[in-house]
């Protein structure tokens, strides 16, 4: 794993608007790690750096959300949290996705298995020593 930061809140959502203003089309984004770590939070952040035109919520119910960049460019949300089996992942609509040319920030990759698009970005979250710190950490 590349080097661990260890980044209160207000931290996280800098590190998250600043990867979302650098991030360029197609771009698939992965963000595993425990329950509450701060995933969604980082997406949510990463949505502000790409100038989403609404906030970004968690999709773990309805899976997947598509919002969309200043540009008007798809952007979607994927939590595959829910999944049973990886297989489950098929129906998401990863290669339209793709195909489409969007920005993909994919929760729990992991549970799609084969499904999953190959990743441009994984990063990792934990929690910190303090409950105000997390820990994120990107997988090469």
């Amino acid at each position: 794993m590349g080097r661990a930061l260890r980044l209160r809140a207000d931290e996280l959502n800098r590190f998250g608007e600043d990867l979302g203003r650098e991030l360029a089309a197609p771009a698939v984004v992965g963000l595993s790690g425990e329950l509450g770590s701060g995933k969604t939070t980082l997406v949510q952040a990463i949505c502000r750096g790409l100038g989403a035109r609404v906030h970004a919520t968690s999709p773990t119910y309805a899976l997947v959300h598509h919002y969309e960049d200043r540009a008007g460019r798809p952007v979607y949300h994927v939590d595959c949290y829910r999944l049973e089996s990886p297989d489950e992942a098929r129906d998401l609509g990863f290669d339209d996705m793709v195909r489409e040319g969007a920005i993909v920030l994919v929760e729990w990759p992991e549970r799609a298995g084969a499904w999953v698009p190959p990743l441009d970005r994984q990063f990792q979250l934990s929690y910190g020593e303090a409950a105000d710190i997390r820990v994120l950490e990107e997988v090469p």
